[in-house]
This record gives C-alpha cells, structure tokens and sequence, in this order.
C-alpha cells in the first residue's frame, strides 16, 4: 500500500513515473470543500516524498475540473455556518495554505481542465506549471460576482500570465474565458479537443518525467520565486480586503442570490 489509496474524495493513480491526480466530487462539481482541502494536501505530500514520481497531472471527475469553493457553505446552505468575522479569517487562511501547498509541490504539475475552473478552482489550475485545457471549457475568477474582492490567487498569478489590460477586466468582471482564448491571452499552454485533453495531459507529463529530475524540479523552483515574491507584494493587502468582503451584506446577497437562482440586489454595504 503507497497511502494513495486511502483518499476518497480525491483519488491519485501512478503510471510509470507519473502520478494521476483527480479531484472526486463529480456531483458538486468538483467544489474544494475542507475534506478536498485536506486529501489533496495529504496526497501532495506522500508525493514529494515519492522517488517514483516526476511529475504530476491535475485533473477532475465528471464534466468539470473544479467550480471553485462550495457555496453552499458559504450562507448555511451546507455543512458550515453563515459567514462571520472568524469564518472569514479561516476562509482567507486556507486561501494562503492552498497556494503554499501547491507551489511546494517539487515536481512539475499539468493542470488539465474540462468543463469550467471557477474563483478557487481557476487558481489552483493556474498554479500549476502546464496548463492544457479542452477548447470549449471556460476558466474565470469568479469572486466579484459572489461579492467578494479577488484578492488572492486571481490578483497574483493573473498579473504574471496576461497583460494588465485584459486582467483588469476579467477579475473585475468575473467573465468567463474559452479555452481557446485563455490559450491566446498566456494564462495557459495550449487548448486542444475535449476528446483530447487527458492523453495530452499525460503526454505533457510524461515529457517532464524524462527531464533529469533534479534539473526539472531546480528549475520549478527557481521560477516560483518570481511567484513567491508577488505574493509577499499583494496577497497580504488582498486577502485582507477579501476577507472584508466575506462579512459584507453584499456577500450575503449575492450567496442568497445564487442558491434561490435569482439576480443579486448590491447595496455596497
């Protein structure tokens, strides 16, 4: 038994010297939830301390790779209460952790996205170091349309991946972007056919598996820096402002909004 076997709610699958890893709760779209937090924390690290894998492919069930956060947790329509000051202190917390978790990852990651990456799901697709998407899949920062200020990975990786002028409008906007353009803007490698995406994933994966590994992994390294340096510049400022946002009535609406299928009413407030 490699430990892999022991997660549920996201499964990992080793082929040669790549590791499959699939967020696995098809019926909610993939939302990160704490118990998805958690397993795919605990199966990145048996994977670090894994010689037999060089690299990882990031990837979900069903017919989307993540819709981002649950909300359903977010105004008690879950199994977490309505939002709060000290809630919105944990939510901004496991934000940061999320982030430190997946740059620490030593080996080269491929993100492979289906269906849509939404708020935190395009932020943990985007962290990853190789992005392919399916041509007709979508990916945005979906936070100002839940009331909430996008300020943290959207306003830290964003920046580094297009230019200013496009980010600005997506993040403040919340629009949706096609695979196909998401490739043409840099936020991602390639878009390839639905029918496609999962083989080239791997196929990319297994081209970082042959690099030399201390090679490949040196590089990845030294790359986030320039990562890690954004971070200590803008996530302090933005996950404060977020976390502001989580106690807003606007917040509030706009959960209320979208669990009863209606447009929001904002008050800014």
């Amino acid at each position: 038994m490699s430990g892999y076997e022991s997660f549920t709610t996201v499964l990992a699958r080793k082929d040669g010297h790549v590791l499959t890893v699939s967020l696995n709760r098809p019926e909610r779209r993939n939302a990160i939830n704490g118990d998805v937090h958690a397993a795919l924390r605990g199966i990145l690290e048996l994977a670090a301390d894994d010689p037999e894998v060089r690299a990882i492919v990031l990837r979900g069930e069903g017919k989307a790779f993540c819709a981002g956060g649950d909300v359903n947790t977010m105004e008690g329509g879950g199994d977490e209460a309505s939002p709060s000051p000290a809630l919105a202190v944990r939510d901004t917390l496991s934000a940061a952790r999320m982030i430190d978790m997946l740059l620490a990852v030593p080996q080269p990651t491929v993100c492979a996205v289906q269906g849509f990456a939404m708020g935190l799901g395009a932020t943990i697709a985007l962290l990853c170091d190789t992005v392919v998407m399916a041509e007709d899949a979508v990916i945005a920062d979906t936070h100002v349309n839940i009331g909430l200020v996008a300020g943290d990975g959207g306003a830290v990786l964003w920046p580094l991946l297009a230019s200013m002028g496009a980010v600005k409008w997506y993040l403040m906007t919340g629009e949706r972007i096609t695979g196909v353009e998401a490739a043409r803007l840099g936020l991602v490698l390639k878009a390839v056919p639905a029918a496609d995406l999962d083989a080239e994933a791997l196929r990319l994966a297994t081209k970082l598996a042959s690099i030399a590994p201390l090679a490949a992994r040196g590089t990845k390294e030294t790359l986030n820096r320039v990562i890690r340096d954004r971070i200590h510049l803008l996530l302090e400022t933005g996950l404060l402002l977020e976390g502001a946002t989580m106690v807003s009535e606007d917040h509030k609406e706009a959960a209320s909004a979208f669990l009863a299928k209606r447009p929001a009413v904002f008050k800014g407030r």
